[in-house]
């Protein structure tokens, strides 16, 4: 089935709060992609961000981000009073995170408070039944939350050395003096995963499937890290031997140095890969399907050095392969997922891949360097694939496109007999007409938007993450002309399945109510 659909992170959502949330905003968008005959909402990894704000660089690869929490439905709960809603952060077209995350945190607590004071026995049932079903990741995250905000040390490799090293004794004393901080982590993930379910529950009954994203490695500094030393490559007292990154590619000439810690793959052999299969299983719980940020790291990986400067002087180490996607279906079974193929890329990578059965990805920027056998031109697409003009790490591709040197325009305007005056919708027609069985546009380029609404340049610190939607930016006029392209490219949900889709809906009852 040829499908296509937009790319938004919930975090760019319009919205009071000062950040988008999973409210009625999300609903909006959702409704949105339904009108214009969408089938697909990717997202970004949903989980808590620390400094950098990136969600590729999380505390935790289970939790939830509590900034996306809906306050509004909290105060309908009667849990948050009307009251705490004030010096909202602004709504503008950037998250100001250093005024959300203390506004948010605020509100929360209040929530929990409120929560405490006001819950039924059902709604406090929900919430143990939650932390019970959730407690492989759940206990040890609230402990490191609470950890967090009470130190003045904010990595656990600071930490005081029974801490560090996970004595008994200390994590009971830490769970006893910080409970009631514990409790209130939980009932923000617990707030989190139902409204999060809610939503997914909207847009499935609306015929949208949402694609998740699973980054390969995790932050050092979280939980995962702290919890599970034994499955990294750390020294005695905790500290990175080696991280990760990439050598020198289109995005940086002196690679990207991730700094991620790396994985002891030997280690997650012997125990049948089950870190992973529980991160599957997780995220599967959360999404329809799920891609795979450098999927080229489970064939090799860049190894670098932890003090290392630059990306520059590494190594490629084998990964997993086979062995880990074999297992993942064994102890899961279908294994819905798209492949991000991109970067330096080896006919052992295409070949893991191709075993997999995975669909890899191709980026319409990448293919005007001048070569006509480029495998993201798109007379080189395969049916098995994903095709975007761009993705969360490129320009927009308004902004992409100004920057082209005037050859390199040419190539463009020649091979789409384009003039390039509206190119943000020409890419997307282009990607829509490809083989490929799915195409993915940021929802930046139907607004034609240009550098300044980028989502991220990869290797750079400061700036990124922070771009929203406004409420008046999509409208009626652009879902009928989105819809009108889908569908002559075969992309819309076949009318027999939206007709069985609308009867099964009217004769529901919502999940919302």
């Amino acid at each position: 089935m040829r499908q296509s659909g937009l790319i938004l992170h919930p975090t760019s959502l319009p919205g009071s709060g000062g950040i988008g949330a999973l409210g009625q905003a999300a609903q909006n968008f959702v409704d949105f992609l339904a009108s214009a005959k969408q089938q697909l909402w990717q997202i970004l990894p949903l989980g808590p961000t620390d400094f950098g704000n990136s969600p590729y660089m999380t505390i935790s690869a289970f939790a939830g981000n509590p900034l996306l929490i809906d306050l509004e439905a909290l105060r309908d709960q009667g849990w948050l009073p009307a009251d705490e809603l004030v010096d909202i952060p602004p709504a503008g077209p950037r998250v100001d995170f250093e005024a959300v995350i203390p506004f948010k945190a605020r509100c929360l607590a209040k929530a929990f408070l409120g929560f405490q004071e006001k819950a039924t026995a059902a709604e406090r049932a929900e919430v143990q039944s939650f932390r019970q079903a959730q407690g492989h990741w759940l206990e040890d995250f609230a402990l490191f939350v609470a950890l967090r905000e009470t130190r003045e040390e904010k990595s656990w490799n600071q930490w005081p050395m029974p801490l560090r090293m996970r004595e008994a004794a200390a994590l009971a004393e830490a769970k006893a003096a910080l409970r009631d901080t514990i409790d209130r982590v939980v009932f923000e993930q617990f707030v989190f995963a139902q409204q999060w379910q809610a939503l997914r529950r909207y847009a499935n009954d609306k015929g949208v499937k949402i694609i998740g994203d699973v980054p390969i490695f995790v932050a050092y500094n979280s939980v995962d890290v702290w919890a599970n030393r034994e499955i990294f490559r750390l020294d005695a007292e905790g500290h990175p031997t080696h991280v990760a990154g990439v050598p020198p590619d289109y995005f940086s000439p002196t690679g990207q140095l991730w700094g991620n810690p790396l994985y002891r793959w030997d280690v997650l052999a012997q125990r049948g890969y089950d870190w992973w299969v529980q991160r599957f299983a997780t995220t599967f719980a959360q999404v329809d399907m799920v891609r795979i940020d450098h999927f080229r790291g489970f064939e090799a990986f860049w190894e670098v050095a932890a003090d290392a400067p630059n990306a520059i002087k590494g190594r490629w180490v084998k990964g997993p392969g086979m062995a880990l996607f074999d297992t993942l279906r064994q102890e899961l079974g279908a294994l819905p997922v798209i492949a991000e193929d991109l970067g330096v890329i080896t006919p052992e990578v295409e070949a893991l891949r191709d075993a997999t059965g995975f669909p890899g990805m191709k980026v319409l920027h990448f293919a005007f360097g001048g070569d006509p056998n480029d495998v993201h031109l798109p007379h080189r697409h395969t049916h098995n694939t994903v095709v975007y003009p761009g993705t969360h790490d490129n320009d927009t591709t308004q902004g992409w496109y100004t920057k082209l040197d005037s050859k390199t325009a040419d190539r463009v305007r020649l091979y789409f007999n384009i003039d390039g005056h509206d190119i943000g919708w020409q890419m997307l027609t282009a990607a829509w007409a490809s083989v490929a069985d799915r195409a993915l546009a940021p929802v930046q380029d139907l607004l034609s938007l240009g550098s300044e609404a980028r989502m991220n340049t990869p290797g750079e610190a400061k700036g990124n993450w922070g771009w929203r939607l406004l409420y008046w930016q999509l409208n009626p006029e652009m879902a009928l002309r989105l819809r009108r392209i889908t569908e002559r490219y075969g992309r819309a949900l076949p009318e027999e399945a939206e007709a069985k889709k609308s009867d099964a809906n009217d004769a529901a009852v919502s999940p919302l109510d």
